[in-house]
């Protein structure tokens, strides 16, 4: 029954959901619209915003595009297809494959939600050999397994409040640093994480559509009928000219890579030696950039692997700016604050994490970005907790304070299940030679989102940190 009403919401996905590309340009209206009728900004004041966003993400979308770039060229190399040769020998079943990508990519998420990109590129190697498969089902786990990212070590709000000189300490909004204990060591987070690495996957499970007649990559495959790509060393040898030349020997030199690749890993090791176990995009795209390097050898073999991994990167060049506008708007005319300021005003020692959630979750359709929306929201809620925990000891506030904050974390996670945003992340990977959509994907979310709507807000209302 349930994987019946799973496929009922995939089929109206389909036929009402448009491209990732018009749901950016909708949402734009309507953040637009909604300032105008909620706000003082004017029509200039609102496209004033929605200008000076529009080139706010430039330095994530750049590094989203690295690490996806950056993974794919590692898995391109002859190491990597051998371990997957390998995992292959025992995941031999759809079951198999669905379980497999659920519990390492939530695992994996758990490191940095970049790591999703590892996911999406074993999960298509994964469908390419196993028969049976339903596909978008399959790209609708990877998706999905991600979101755990917001409990784990690059969480960013988690992170933010931890962080010295942070903008909340210098504004007066908070006095002294929250730790991790509060926030990602809470009874509350290892909880959270379990729902994602133990209850996520068992629910997909069930959701298994029954049908999956034309649903396998190889019949989805619009590039089919044309000649096997040949491998990266294969190319590279066909550069090689007649004779013997100093061009091709530096091409060709593994030497020369090789010793970058040392002082890279050189450098990783001082990195972690001096901040522990923190991870950062920038640390991530630069140990998948030095880890790309030794795997491939060559400078020729590496600038091949990464030419094809840029080849279907254009969604996220043209459609983050327009999501960064929408966060400009919501930033410059204070419509992120209104909503903000509507749900706390309700506010009550009972009810502040949920409507914490609510929160996370709205304004996240608006600015995707965790910290970009904390940012917005995140003062104002603090703000009502200081005063609901009046007479409290400090100890109990920044409980509340914590607690409030990984709420608006996972309503923002949570809610990337409804919008596209964060999946053209796996889209330039798995959806790639298909003409595959979000909303041949997005159908499958409803009931996670739902069953992980109302268990999260239970656990944020009722479980002690």
């Amino acid at each position: 029954m349930i994987s019946a009403l799973g496929k009922i919401f995939t089929d109206l996905f389909i036929k009402y959901m448009p491209s990732a590309y018009v749901f950016a340009l909708l949402l734009t209206l309507v953040t637009g619209f909604a300032a105008l009728l909620w706000t003082d900004a004017s029509l200039m004041g609102v496209l004033e915003g929605w200008y000076g966003g529009f080139w706010s993400l430039l330095a994530f979308g750049m590094q989203i595009i690295l690490v996806i770039v950056t993974a794919a060229s590692i898995a391109q190399s002859e190491t990597v297809e051998k371990g997957i040769n390998w995992i292959t020998r025992y995941i031999k079943t759809p079951g198999q494959v669905y379980l497999f990508v659920l519990v390492s990519g939530a695992l994996m998420a758990l490191i940095s939600f970049g790591m999703v990109v590892i996911v999406a590129i074993l999960a298509r190697e994964l469908a390419a050999r196993v028969k049976g498969l339903n596909y978008p089902f399959l790209i609708a786990c990877v998706y999905f397994s991600m979101g755990s990212w917001v409990a784990g070590a690059s969480s960013s709000i988690a992170l933010l409040l931890n962080t010295e000189n942070n903008f909340l300490i210098e504004a007066g909004i908070l006095s002294e640093l929250i730790p991790t204990s509060f926030t990602l060591g809470s009874s509350l987070n290892i909880i959270m994480i379990l729902l994602f690495v133990v209850v996520g996957p068992l629910l997909f499970l069930i959701l298994i559509p029954k049908d999956n007649k034309k649903k396998e990559l190889s019949d989805l495959l619009v590039l089919d009928n044309l000649p096997k790509e040949s491998s990266v060393k294969e190319e590279a040898d066909s550069y090689k000219l007649p004779f013997r030349a100093i061009s091709d020997l530096l091409n060709n030199s593994a030497l020369l890579q090789i010793a970058i690749a040392i002082f890279g890993f050189i450098y990783i090791g001082h990195y972690f030696y001096l901040n522990g176990f923190n991870l950062n995009f920038n640390i991530i795209i630069f140990i998948f950039l030095i880890l790309g390097l030794f795997l491939h050898k060559t400078p020729l073999r590496y600038s091949i692997s990464m030419k094809r991994s840029s080849s279907n990167i254009s969604g996220i060049l043209f459609q983050y700016p327009f999501y960064a506008g929408i966060m400009g708007i919501m930033l410059s005319t204070g419509l992120g604050a209104k909503i903000a300021d509507l749900q706390v005003s309700i506010a009550t020692l009972t009810n502040y994490p949920f409507l914490a959630y609510v929160s996370g979750g709205l304004v996240n359709f608006a600015i995707p970005s965790a910290g970009g929306e904390f940012a917005v929201i995140g003062p104002g809620i603090i703000n009502v907790i200081k005063e609901l925990g009046t007479g409290l000891s400090e100890t109990e506030v920044t409980s509340m304070i914590a607690r409030a904050s990984m709420a608006i974390a996972y309503g923002e996670s949570l809610s990337n299940a409804l919008q596209p945003f964060y999946l053209l992340i796996i889209f330039p990977v798995m959806a790639s030679g298909t003409k595959l959509q979000a909303r041949d994907v997005m159908g499958y979310f409803v009931i996670p989102f739902i069953l992980f709507f109302i268990i999260q807000s239970a656990l944020l209302v009722w479980m002690p940190l």
